[in-house]
């Protein structure tokens, strides 16, 4: 499948990108949506959660994407592959995660992962940012006990505005790390190793 083409940014404060979206019904998505639930926030292409599908089968698999035609185009490799534990959804993760969130049970939602959203350096842009104090409050309101919370990013400045957002969250415990904890990495991840440079990470664990 050609790989489709889109704008790398979007701006998600155009009325397009306001749309509300419904909740997901893990029962419509899922053949089995009783197992835990990784969320992953600004999937892009999807191919981190199509590794991890594959190589941990044992989890469900959420991806939200703002950039739709990168949803369709991972749903049908998701279909191509035959995976049953993978889904992507549509969403302005900054204006309406919580929406789209609301359905999941409680305990269900067991990690999830923020890695190298866009920056939009730009003081001017700042506000289109995705990690927010609203995306913070809907992560925080739905995640399990125990659950676990991974952000990395290549942006030294971004990487502390996200993690001072999910530091004021007083149920969450942050445990620094220099290391991906997955056994799949982001095509972006890859690049940024690839040259050599400095990646910014941590994980927060629900109390």
């Amino acid at each position: 499948m050609a790989r489709v083409r889109v704008h790398q940014h979007v701006n998600p404060l155009s009325p397009y990108y306001r749309q509300e979206p419904k909740p997901i019904d893990l029962a419509k998505v899922f053949a089995d949506p009783d197992r835990s639930l990784h969320l992953d926030i600004g999937s892009a292409r999807g191919r981190f959660l199509l590794g991890m599908a594959q190589t941990l089968p044992e989890s469900n698999y959420l991806g939200v994407e703002i950039r739709e035609p990168l949803v369709d185009e991972a749903n049908l490799i998701r279909d191509d592959h035959g995976l049953n534990n993978l889904h992507y959804s549509f969403c302005n993760a900054m204006l309406w995660l919580e929406r789209l969130l609301a359905d999941i049970p409680e305990g269900r939602l067991q990690m999830v992962t923020i890695q190298f959203p866009d920056p939009w350096f730009k003081n001017r842009h700042a506000k289109r940012r995705m990690v927010n104090a609203e995306l913070v409050e809907a992560v925080v309101k739905k995640l399990a006990t125990g659950g676990r919370i991974f952000v990395q990013t290549d942006i030294e400045f971004l990487a502390d505005e996200m993690f001072e957002l999910f530091r004021l969250a007083p149920v969450l415990i942050e445990n620094p790390t220099s290391q991906n904890p997955f056994p799949i990495k982001t095509e972006r991840e890859k690049a940024v190793e690839d040259k050599t440079l400095p990646v910014y990470r941590t994980i927060f664990v629900k109390r």
